[in-house]
């Protein structure tokens, strides 16, 4: 069989997935990681690192070694590029649109409305590319993109500069996130903190608001459930003019912080308030901002099953994570991945260690390929589990992890 027939490397050259290209590779192929590293021109300690996640390829230069030097066929190359793999069909400007933009960036023209409004469509696109491919394809891309929001700048205006900052709050919010799904704590809390200045300079109460959702969901992610419920809490404070989703956000954050410290009593009461204010901001719509396109009443059920899970209410877990995942669509591949693992290791800590195996190895191909490292680390969380309360399902568990890597 030709080797880059292989669906591993395939997938992991597609969503450029270094770490996994490079450990598959060696896999398949037999190779020492010194050897490997002569072959793209990296030392071994280089080697080592990008296939352990501890360093991260940027560099055009280091894809490019990456791909020549193990002889990536161009048919996979292309395919690697982003607007194909994205599904963006329809996004491009058209030729007059695309001049203007293009002058508008030189520094001809001043930008115009019709270019932020493509700007706005392109971003809640990729937004919604995420949700399927996850992040790793997406950061180059939306850095570059941000790049261009900020050189119209330049030729912008009154109230159209104050859309171009808003614009650019909303990239560094999204660039934000992906770092923080990749779990670069650094990056994405600089991100954060870019979104959030500019957020304030714009006006926008959202977004501004949104930043601090967004850190003190960082917050729980890292087992701090004090910051999170704080964080969660300035949200409101300090940006009283947010819309009600967004407002419903900061309420549900500051719940699972509370769920995170076992006081399920506070947990529960404000997860009633948060399922309100989600319903109030149903009503309408049109005042909400367009990151929140997720928020129903699917993935507040999801949160409750996330909240349970913290307080190791273990059937009601299993209640509301079975229920949220599926009403969920298929197209949020990697929330579905996230959540799946979370049911599995709820049914781990019921004592359902069939159940538990089942759910779990259903996950790993989804976890490996766009749920590292947060729903990869659950599904090690959910092995643990089974391996301390004696189950054999724990080491057939551990075996399917040693098999995917």
């Amino acid at each position: 069989m030709d080797l880059w027939t292989h669906p591993q490397l395939v997938a992991a050259v597609t969503s450029e997935d270094w770490g996994a290209l490079l450990r598959t590779y060696r896999r398949l192929t037999g190779m020492s990681q010194m050897k490997l590293g002569e072959l793209i021109g990296l030392v071994q300690p280089d080697v080592s690192a990008i296939e352990r996640g501890r360093r991260r390829v940027t560099s055009m230069e280091v894809r490019q070694r990456i791909v020549s030097g193990l002889g990536v066929p161009p048919e996979l190359r292309d395919e690697a590029s982003v607007v194909p793999s994205l599904g963006l069909v329809g996004v491009a400007p058209d030729a007059d649109l695309l001049a203007r933009v293009t002058s508008a960036v030189d520094g001809t023209t001043r930008v115009d409305t019709a270019t932020l409004d493509w700007l706005d469509r392109l971003l809640a696109e990729h937004r919604r590319a995420e949700d399927v491919i996850g992040s790793r394809p997406l950061v180059d891309i939306m850095r570059g993109q941000l790049r261009t929001v900020m050189e119209l700048h330049a030729s912008a205006r009154g109230a159209v500069a104050d859309r171009v900052v808003r614009l650019a709050s909303e990239h560094a919010q999204f660039l934000a996130w992906m770092a923080q799904d990749q779990d670069d704590t650094a990056t994405a809390l600089a991100w954060y903190d870019r979104s959030h200045e500019w957020a304030l300079e714009a006006g926008d109460a959202d977004m501004a608001a949104t930043t601090l959702n967004m850190k003190a969901h960082m917050a729980w992610s890292n087992g701090r459930a004090t910051r999170c419920v704080r964080l969660a809490e300035a949200s409101r404070w300090s940006a009283p003019g947010s819309s009600l989703g967004v407002q419903g956000m900061a309420v549900q954050m500051a719940a699972r912080g509370h769920a995170l410290n076992q006081e399920a009593d506070e947990a529960r009461r404000l997860l009633d308030e948060g399922q309100k204010l989600m319903a109030l901001a149903a009503e309408r719509p049109e005042d909400q901002p367009p990151w929140m396109y997720f928020y129903d009443e699917t993935w507040f059920t999801l949160q409750r099953g996330m909240a349970e899970l913290h307080l190791r209410a273990w059937p009601r877990a299993i209640e509301q994570l079975t229920t949220g995942l599926t009403a969920l669509p298929d197209d949020y591949r990697r929330d579905k991945t996230w959540y799946r693992t979370c049911l599995a290791h709820a049914l781990a800590g019921a004592d359902e260690p069939q159940q538990a195996l089942a759910v779990a190895l259903e996950s790993i191909p989804d976890a490996a390929e766009i749920g590292r490292p947060h729903a990869w680390n659950e599904l090690h969380t959910t092995a643990a589990l089974l391996l301390r309360r004696g189950a054999a399902e724990g080491k057939r568990l551990v075996t399917a992890f040693k098999e995917c890597d």
